[in-house]
């Protein structure tokens, strides 16, 4: 139930690239700071914002509440992972601003937004 994309296994090597990029902050020693009061939930809402918009130009509407899960379940186990890591905490709101960013790139995809990538293929002629 993906979307009919030409260039598709770009746009998905993309997409996991963004979720490896997520990984990646959620477990680095060094996280990228906010200056901002709960600068690092805005990052989470941020991440996971993406994340999920980046998966509604891949697959249908119909598929995107089981990618929004799945990225819900990735922030839970990640945040875990985080209070294991010794350098790291974990925190019940950080999981909680990631669910927002699911929930916000998921309604973002019932808009035109889950029409972009689709629109540069349409744009650009190889």
């Amino acid at each position: 139930m993906r979307q009919v994309l030409r260039w598709f296994p770009l746009w998905a090597t993309i997409s996991w690239l963004v979720v490896a990029t997520v990984i990646f902050l959620s477990l680095t020693p060094h996280p990228i700071k906010f200056d901002i009061e709960q600068g690092d939930k805005l990052g989470h809402a941020l991440g996971y914002m993406t994340v999920m918009v980046c998966f509604t130009q891949l697959y249908t509407r119909r598929v995107h509440v089981w990618w929004g899960l799945g990225f819900i379940a990735l922030g839970i186990a990640l945040e875990y992972v985080q209070g294991w890591t010794g350098y790291r905490h974990f925190e019940y709101w950080d999981m909680v601003a990631d669910a927002v960013g699911v929930a916000v790139g998921w309604l973002l995809g019932g808009t035109t937004m889950a029409h972009l990538v689709s629109g540069i293929e349409r744009r650009i002629t190889l």
